[in-house]
């Protein structure tokens, strides 16, 4: 369209050109003694166009020669910013097609001659990794680094995965962390710093992430419940040689989180192992008032007795009681039945023993509840039943 416009104005220019020769009769006179010239107004109208015309493209033409150098450094910085950016696309599709070697030398290319050496000397260094040259990778992530501040945080979370990956645990801390007081809202920093934590046994930097990132939806209830039992347990078994530290410990957890089963059976333990027996009965109880778990209840049957005779028959009633109200809801389970056996063994009611213990044989047959009954035959005197149960254990698997 423009092309016809212009095709348009000079037909209309020369049309012009022509009316005015013919209707015109005027003409220019110049005198420069000792000269004079003459013409008619349609020559000296084309004289001036022709001569604009060539002065226009001669000074177009000066000015072109001044700015060549400036052109030519243009078009030169444009060709290797093209050449940078083509080497930079080639070491990233070399990288994901697993061509390690190649990815690396484009990198390379890219970080002499490109506009962010940063994010090339980056590539080049997951690049080194991969083909576990560690000393080069090194060198290429201490480049990354001197490229500037616009690709620090590029460069740390790099660092952090390279060493989660080669299992450097502290290296990948100490980088994770620095971002992390740099941009404490980073989800994917706190993930790896998550992972690291739980791979250094920094069970309370586990438990406060998991909360943190469950909070922000930036992980599934479901592992973060996990990651916050592991790390109650393992906390609690740091404690497990001092009564005090252990009390103070299973304090500080939240009450929901002690209900869990896993958790109350490992504090239960704990206890029990510190002589506090009275603790593990009222940490296994609250938890199985929470939620039922049959090996919850089986470990409330092994609870040690008290050490003098009339502590240990109120702490039998007490558990026996508390047994059998939960015995009127769940008849037929037989690890609460063989917790009763046990309870009534310790208690010395016999009879009642050898009823719970038959009891939960006759749901389910298991080695323990058959040795119960071996030994509880041995006290009462019946040779031959305890002979029985103690082969019925041994084919058990």
């Amino acid at each position: 369209m423009r092309s016809l416009f212009w095709l348009l104005a000079v037909f209309a220019t020369a049309v012009a050109f022509v009316i005015l020769g013919r209707v015109d009769a005027g003409y220019v006179f110049f005198v420069y003694p000792p000269y004079r010239v003459e013409m008619t107004m349609l020559a000296f109208a084309i004289a001036a166009v022709v001569g604009f015309l060539a002065l226009y493209a001669l000074f177009r033409l000066l000015g072109h020669a001044v700015s060549l150098p400036a052109t030519v450094r243009a078009y030169r910085a444009r060709r290797r910013r093209e050449r940078a950016h083509g080497a930079l696309a080639a070491a990233l599709q070399a990288y994901y097609e697993g061509r390690y070697r190649r990815a690396e030398k484009e990198a390379a290319l890219a970080f002499e001659i490109g506009p962010v050496p940063g994010l090339a000397a980056l590539l080049a260094a997951r690049a080194s990794h991969q083909l576990r040259d560690f000393e080069r990778r090194d060198r290429w992530l201490e480049r990354a680094a001197a490229a500037g501040d616009a690709t620090q945080t590029a460069h740390l979370v790099s660092r952090a995965e390279l060493a989660l990956e080669e299992r450097d645990f502290g290296a990948a801390r100490d980088a994770l962390r620095r971002l992390q007081s740099a941009a404490p809202r980073h989800v994917a920093t706190a993930r790896m710093l998550l992972r690291a934590e739980r791979a250094a046994g920094a069970w309370d930097e586990v438990r406060r992430l998991a909360g943190q990132l469950l909070k922000r939806d930036a992980i599934a209830p479901a592992l973060a419940e996990e990651y916050k039992v592991q790390a109650n347990v393992e906390l609690l078994q740091r404690s497990s040689d001092d009564a005090e530290d252990f009390e103070r410990r299973w304090r500080e957890i939240p009450a929901r989180d002690q209900l869990h089963p896993r958790v109350a059976a490992a504090a239960a333990r704990h206890a029990t192992a510190l002589g506090k027996a009275s603790l593990a009965r009222e940490i296994l109880e609250n938890s199985l008032a929470a939620e039922w778990n049959s090996k919850l209840i089986s470990l409330y049957g092994e609870l040690p007795a008290q050490a003098s005779a009339a502590e240990r028959a109120e702490e039998a009633r007490v558990r026996i009681e508390r047994g059998e109200r939960w015995l009127t809801e769940r008849s037929r389970d037989p690890e609460l039945l063989a917790s009763l056996g046990r309870l009534c063994a310790q208690a010395e009611l016999w009879g009642k023993a050898r009823s719970f213990l038959e009891a939960s044989l006759s749901f389910e047959a298991t080695r323990g509840v058959h040795l119960e009954l071996a030994r509880l035959a041995e006290r009462l005197g019946q040779a031959a039943d305890a002979q029985r149960h103690f082969r019925h254990a041994a084919e058990l698997p």
